[in-house]
């Protein structure tokens, strides 16, 4: 899969805890990370960064050979990566109350294996029809399954940003992990809430099918999230199922 991605302060917030990374290993498997660190300004870049770290360095030490074992992976280092995050904590004063969301993916040749935590999202793009791949584990979210709310409502509400999940807060690091078919020419989105709370679904499909280079999407995403306020860090990260595309 071909790869781009990037992240960006926003323009109200001081600093960006947003982390992101791709690895690739041994195999030419790939394994991609976004982390979003929460908190506020107790360390959850701290937080972000470890969890993208430590994935990426076990992925390349002992990696997944299957999507089933891919699945197994995900959820056993994820709560190791959450058990070493709330040790950290506990040890120093300045890191307590630390945490991150996250979405990660694995690819195979025609599989690709996703697993979250918090409000990050997954996205793939095929035939011009994007789905959400991940789900949301946000107060808000909980709404619009039982009906009492729809999305576009949910994404305005100022609950939006309570999540009830997250890498770092309590012993117990439930992942979401869901396997999924990749078809040539698909196109996978992973971003932060910086960027589907501020810009319409229907203007990002628009940036996604645009005939760029994914670096060039990148940036455009990123620059209509900051042209929408910008109120939070923006990170988002692209790939598509060929080699046809830079």
């Amino acid at each position: 899969m071909k790869v781009a991605y990037q992240t960006d302060i926003g323009h109200q917030r001081k600093q960006n805890q947003d982390r992101v990374n791709v690895f690739t290993n041994d195999r030419g498997n790939q394994l991609l990370v976004i982390a979003d660190g929460i908190g506020g300004n107790r360390s959850g870049d701290v937080a972000a960064e470890y969890t993208v770290t430590t994935l990426g360095k076990q992925f390349k030490k002992k990696p997944p050979l299957t999507p089933l074992e891919a699945i197994r992976w995900f959820a056993r280092e994820t709560q190791i990566v959450n058990d070493q995050i709330v040790k950290k904590s506990k040890k120093k004063v300045k890191l307590r109350g630390m945490g991150t969301t996250m979405v990660a993916a694995i690819v195979f040749d025609s599989e690709i294996v996703v697993a979250n935590i918090g409000d990050s999202r997954g996205y793939i793009l095929h035939q011009q029809m994007l789905t959400q791949i991940t789900i949301d584990h946000s107060l808000v979210n909980e709404l619009v399954k039982t009906g009492d709310i729809s999305e576009e409502e949910a994404l305005k509400l100022p609950q939006s940003n309570i999540i009830t999940r997250a890498i770092g807060i309590s012993s117990d690091a439930r992942v979401e992990v869901n396997r999924f078919n990749l078809n040539q020419g698909d196109i996978l989105l992973m971003c932060t809430d910086g960027l589907f709370k501020t810009v319409d679904r229907q203007a990002i499909i628009a940036v996604l099918v645009d005939e760029t280079p994914l670096t060039d999407k990148c940036n455009k995403l990123i620059k209509m999230a900051n042209k929408a306020g910008g109120p939070d860090n923006i990170t988002v990260l692209i790939g598509i199922n060929n080699d046809q595309e830079g």
